[in-house]
């Protein structure tokens, strides 16, 4: 069975992991039958901010609003298998954590969460306070997996692509898509 993705993207900084992690996807089609995706109109707006373009236009994959509880993950007989939030804000991050399904990100979460299937946040924020964790663990013991956009360095990054790329890479790992990468203790990249 192939994945079915749906990917959403928040008003936290990090847009430059969401881009990334989209034209990933976009690569490894081969391995997707399908991959939706929620924007909000923060996520919106900072991308405008960081990227300067709104490039996330030009992909190929279907596109929902964040009201639209008709898009076909808000149920588990759609069986997207992932989910990946990316950047995850902590407000989504604790409106999930509280079971509070708002919005079509939201109550895909808890769809994902319920159906047992994988849930990936990728937190953007720092320094935590104790809430930011306590949803981070309430996250977690629901089944999530939390995944925050710190990046590695021993690949030798050397531009700020190749360092989100750091990032973007364990998402894809964790989605259980096949890629090239830079792998501890091997010559690959």
């Amino acid at each position: 069975m192939k994945h079915r993705i749906v990917v959403a993207v928040t008003g936290a900084s990090g847009s430059i992991y969401a881009r990334q992690l989209l034209h990933k996807l976009h690569a490894a089609a081969g391995q997707l039958d399908e991959v939706a995706v929620v924007m909000t109109e923060n996520a919106k707006t900072v991308w405008q901010t960081e990227l300067k373009n709104e490039d996330y236009r030009q992909l190929p994959f279907r596109f929902y609003t964040q009201q639209d509880f008709n898009a076909p993950f808000a149920s588990g007989s759609g069986r997207f298998n992932t989910m990946i939030i990316c950047p995850c804000s902590m407000g989504t991050l604790g409106r999930i954590a509280t079971g509070i399904s708002n919005d079509l990100i939201t109550r895909a979460a808890d769809v994902v969460l319920k159906e047992r299937r994988k849930l990936i946040c990728v937190v953007r924020e720092t320094p935590y306070n104790l809430m930011h964790i306590r949803n981070m663990e309430t996250v977690v013991l629901a089944g999530g997996i939390i995944c925050p956009a710190t990046p590695s360095y021993y690949s030798l990054p050397a531009t700020i692509e190749d360092v989100a790329a750091t990032v973007v890479d364990r998402i894809i790992d964790l989605a259980g898509v096949e890629q090239q990468t830079f792998r501890w203790g091997s010559d690959n990249k």
